[in-house]
């Protein structure tokens, strides 16, 4: 399987899950985007089209992070997690973004509900 059709099934499972559930400004979704070395992830009011909070590895609080990356997927959850509850959100529809719930995106789904998150 080359790298074009991984993204272009990605792609597809991704089109279909945005299908199902958008983010509302009572529910909104939590995206995330997983590259080759960081992670990223945010809420999106869909219905506003507006982003709530967003926080990266990349972030200028995490840019120092040791640990492997899914020790730091799950500290990005955790910080997504209170940034939204400072907010008052609680509630939120997880978009996995057509990558599979495994590794380092279960990791920042597993920090984000240690932080309060319900979903």
């Amino acid at each position: 399987m080359g790298q074009v059709e991984k993204t272009a099934r990605r792609q597809k499972i991704k089109r279909r899950s945005k299908a199902r559930g958008q983010g509302t400004a009572e529910k909104p979704r939590l995206c995330v985007y997983r590259s080759l070395s960081q992670i990223y992830a945010q809420l999106v009011d869909d219905g506003n089209g507006v982003t709530l909070v967003t926080v990266s590895s990349m972030s200028k609080e995490n840019r120092e992070l040791k640990g492997t990356k899914t020790e730091i997927s799950h500290t990005v959850g955790k910080q997504i997690g209170g940034k939204a509850v400072e907010k008052g959100v609680t509630k939120v529809v997880f978009d996995r973004n057509g990558f599979r719930y495994h590794g380092r995106v279960r990791a920042l789904a597993e920090g984000a509900r240690e932080a309060g998150l319900v979903f």
